[in-house]
């Protein structure tokens, strides 16, 4: 159903069941719709806003809270702390930044051979992005000088400025963390693999993470020679570090909140400031408009997104594309209130089974943590 139906449905609903007999009718100045919005976003602001997402800003090692059954945890905060604090020496360039992009600078020169990098290996939900986080924070540089941002947000700056301006860009960096390295496509392993290698160069130091299957004895450890394989040449460079644990997300928590129905999703959404409010079938068709670089731009000012007739995704594009959405939502802390099927089911056993079942998995993690937020938006 296209958007602009269901909101005119919205307010039909809303209008009659809220409005008191012999009143005026509700103003029309309902939700906002993420199918209506086609951001535009600058080179410039892909690169200031790779920094630490809303919901990690305030995220430190000592507000990470081990498992005390996983002594791995523990080591790698450990670990991390000391990586962080070994980063407080002058850049390996020894230049200053130039500008935005850093041109007119000096070639870097090469840096020793040893570690230079940190690889979080362990399945989703066990705190990975909480410690690449704490690790930029720790840090000690002028936020102008690290940068954060997920794999596919690193392949979306090469796509805008060119690889070699996102070399000179990156290269007056400090630190590099990038969350959610993704395997599933050579050629974009292989782009950014060569990125790795000309900002290792350069003086980088480097951290990523990346998601194993839960209940999937031993996968996380074949994840981890995936990754150093992949990135040939830099593998010597990445010491990695091995996370066991449950989902944090869903460790002691109820369960996920039946979807509500499309009354309450609609009462809500005109009832929520800054909220918005699209039918799920018509968001999955704007979502194929709109290049995923700009999936954050899209959700800007939104306190809520509320989705009317969520059912099961069609393909594995749209699949993808979805996946991208909840990451950047779950980054803002958006809660997402639905109706329709619970999230659990937003993808066929063919998915789950498949190559991107990792990404799967986590998108239902994450949508499933967004809408236990959501439940209290309710009748609030």
């Amino acid at each position: 159903m296209p958007c602009s139906v269901t909101r005119r449905l919205a307010w039909r609903t809303v209008s009659s069941s809220t409005a008191a007999p012999g009143s005026s009718p509700l103003p029309e100045a309902g939700p906002l719709s993420l199918c209506a919005r086609e951001p535009h976003v600058p080179a410039e602001r892909l690169v200031a806003e790779m920094v630490p997402p809303p919901r990690f800003d305030s995220v430190r090692f000592a507000t990470y809270i081990p498992d005390p059954n996983q002594p791995s945890q523990t080591e790698a905060v450990r670990v991390l702390e000391g990586f962080a604090a070994g980063l407080g020496g002058a850049h390996a360039s020894g230049a200053g930044r130039r500008g935005l992009f850093g041109f007119g600078r000096a070639k870097a020169p090469k840096t020793p051979a040893g570690p230079r990098g940190v690889y979080l290996d362990g399945g989703y939900g066990v705190g990975k992005t909480h410690l690449l986080a704490s690790l930029w924070h720790a840090t000690p540089a002028d936020p102008s000088r690290k940068a954060f941002g997920t794999f596919v947000e690193l392949t979306n700056l090469v796509g805008a400025l060119g690889f070699q301006q996102t070399v000179r860009t990156l290269s007056e960096h400090r630190l590099l963390c990038i969350d959610e390295f993704e395997l599933d496509d050579p050629g974009d392993t292989v782009l950014v693999s060569t990125l790795l290698g000309k900002l290792v160069e350069a003086g980088v130091a480097l951290a990523a993470t990346s998601n194993t299957l839960p209940g999937k004895l031993g996968e996380g450890r074949f994840a981890a020679a995936d990754f150093l394989r992949e990135i040939q040449g830099l593998s010597a460079r990445f010491r990695t570090l091995r996370i066991d644990g449950e989902d944090y997300r869903h460790r002691g928590l109820p369960e996920a909140p039946a979807p509500f129905s499309d009354e309450d999703v609609m009462k809500t959404a005109f009832a929520t400031e800054g909220a918005s409010l699209d039918d799920f079938a018509g968001l999955l068709e704007h979502l194929a408009k709109v290049h995923p670089s700009r999936y954050g731009a899209l959700t800007d000012g939104v306190r809520a997104v509320c989705l009317t007739g969520v059912k099961p995704v069609p393909d594995q594009s749209t699949a993808l594309r979805l996946v991208v959405l909840a990451d950047r939502l779950y980054d803002r802390e958006v809660p997402v209130l639905a109706s329709g099927l619970p999230f659990d089911r937003l993808f066929s056993e063919e998915m789950l089974n498949g190559g991107y079942r990792k990404k799967y998995f986590r998108a239902i993690s994450r949508l499933t943590a967004l809408a236990r937020d959501a439940k209290g938006l309710v009748g609030a």
